[in-house]
């Protein structure tokens, strides 16, 4: 089935042609769903910390930080924002020249609301030789909206969403990327330094280079830190070979093979190369303007300092397992890691070994949302290969539809995954966990694409925070609605956090 120029091709992205075979086989085979124990609520997977135990996580923070421990922020900011723009790329190709759906006339009412507005106006005057409002008025929205998107404009129909400038200041308009190092600086600096790290799409990285450069020093002399910033890209290794609908690999018109990016999961890679104690991810568009960071900058220290309270309390019972535990003290760690890690061993056999396994692996806290209906993943207790169940974030695609039972623990969840974590990946020896080795290969899943007018199967990778951290140790935290804001269209921008 593969050819010499397709295993040159695949030698070339650094893919081996055993990865090859063992994706085509998953397109066959498919992944099989998970099986649910329940929903994860407060009291049952989900910590509500009261008043007191949140200042005493954010001061086991502050503690940790004093200690001298490297803290990384992680930001995936490889997206680009174009989905942000479908109704406005909808609306300049539309049979008719004026707004006229809810979207649009919301889009124009409010126009000069958006933070992009200063700058949109300048390159409207530049190419059309008329401010924004002068052509509103002329009834020429198409060539408004043309400028925002097209790249003799903004270009922001092509740009990634870190670029794109989201929220007003006296000094300026600032883009996602600034306001992911002002919470560096807030939350995650140590040593007087705020370690941050972009992950980024190749065509982009230059231009998040020369941003970055422009901009730090600014925020570095505002918040008396330094700078360390980075950047990476998904790695060509991690593309996936697509497939026809009958589960050959799908060809280009000059017979090559055709890859796609694996998804987010791919950046498990990207992780597993950051050289920290503690990880923090967000990403990039889930960003507020100052006046709004107060209660983010809390949350992330309280999400940190459970993390960081659990992780002491793990590490010292992994040195008791060191050496000879009594029977009590056996008792003592099985009830930490079933109570406090929330891993019920099912039929397991609960002895030394057992516990270690349990707690010699990454850690992880997530905060969790209530549920107000926004599209994604949910927190579940679920079963895992070795029978165990424990706590992990699942997506939609990855519960049985069919299952009714599954189904309603699914639409009646009461808490929704925002994707705001805080990762600890050494273990107790001061050694980098290999995080690859604690993915399940078994939850990726199989999307319907095209290519050319034609039909394809598209192969994602287990999840970042789903498959790819499922054998971490898992910790779910309520955290307040005000510390989600993402921004999904254009239109979002103009909610009151955005303002």
């Amino acid at each position: 089935m593969l050819t010499q120029q397709d295993l040159k091709q695949i030698a070339q992205r650094g893919i081996s042609e055993e990865q090859i075979e063992t994706q085509l086989n998953q397109f066959k085979t498919g992944f099989p769903f998970l099986r649910l124990e329940a929903a994860a609520a407060v009291g049952r997977g989900i910590v509500a910390p009261t008043e007191d135990e949140r200042r005493q996580y954010v001061a086991t923070w502050e503690q940790y930080k004093a200690e001298g421990k490297k803290v990384v922020k992680f930001v995936p900011a490889s997206g680009a924002a174009s989905r942000m723009f479908k109704n406005m790329f909808a609306f300049v190709d539309a049979d008719y020249d004026v707004p006229t759906t809810d979207f649009e006339k919301k889009y124009f009412d409010q126009i000069e609301k958006f933070a992009f507005y200063d700058a949109l106006d300048e390159v409207c005057k530049k190419n059309e030789g008329k401010s924004v409002k002068e052509l509103i008025a002329a009834g020429q929205y198409k060539a408004v909206a043309s400028n925002m998107l097209k790249k003799e404009g903004l270009n922001y129909g092509q740009l990634p969403k870190g670029m794109l400038l989201f929220h007003k200041y006296p000094e300026g308009a600032r883009t996602p990327m600034e306001e992911h190092l002002v919470e560096g600086a807030l939350y995650a600096a140590s040593n007087g330094e705020a370690h941050v790290h972009f992950t980024v799409s190749h065509e982009h990285l230059d231009f998040f280079k020369q941003k970055v450069a422009e901009k730090a020093d600014g925020f570095a002399q505002k918040y008396g830190i330094k700078y360390d910033i980075s950047f990476s890209e998904q790695k060509p290794s991690t593309d996936t070979v697509a497939a026809n609908p009958d589960n050959t690999p799908f060809r280009e018109a000059d017979g090559s093979l055709l890859f796609r990016p694996g998804g987010h999961g791919a950046l498990i890679e990207n992780l597993n190369e950051i050289d920290a104690d503690v990880i923090f991810i967000k990403n990039i568009d889930n960003v507020v303007p100052d006046r709004l960071k107060p209660e983010t900058t809390e949350w992330k220290q309280i999400i940190a300092g459970v993390l960081v309270a659990l992780q002491q309390k793990a590490f010292e019972y992994l040195r008791l397992l060191d050496g000879n535990p009594t029977e009590t003290q056996i008792a003592e760690i099985a009830q930490f890691v079933e109570k406090c890690l929330c891993t019920d061993p099912k039929q397991q056999k609960v002895n030394a070994q057992y516990l270690r396994a349990k707690l010699n692996r990454p850690m992880r806290v997530c905060g969790v949302v209530k549920n107000v209906g926004e599209p994604g993943g949910g927190p579940f207790l679920t079963y895992n290969q070795d029978g165990t169940v424990s706590l992990q974030i699942l997506e939609s695609s990855q519960i049985d539809t069919q299952n009714e039972e599954y189904m309603k623990m699914f639409t009646q969840g009461t808490h929704f995954n925002p994707v705001d974590l805080v990762c600890a990946v050494k273990d107790y020896q001061g050694k980098p966990f290999n995080l690859p080795e604690f993915v399940d290969k078994t939850t990726g899943f199989i999307s319907s694409k095209s290519k050319g007018g034609k039909e394809l199967k598209a192969l994602e990778l287990p999840g970042l925070w789903n498959g790819a951290m499922s054998n971490w140790s898992t910790i779910f935290v309520e955290v307040p609605l005000g510390t989600f804001n993402p921004v999904k269209t254009v239109n979002d921008l103009l909610r009151e956090q955005h303002q």
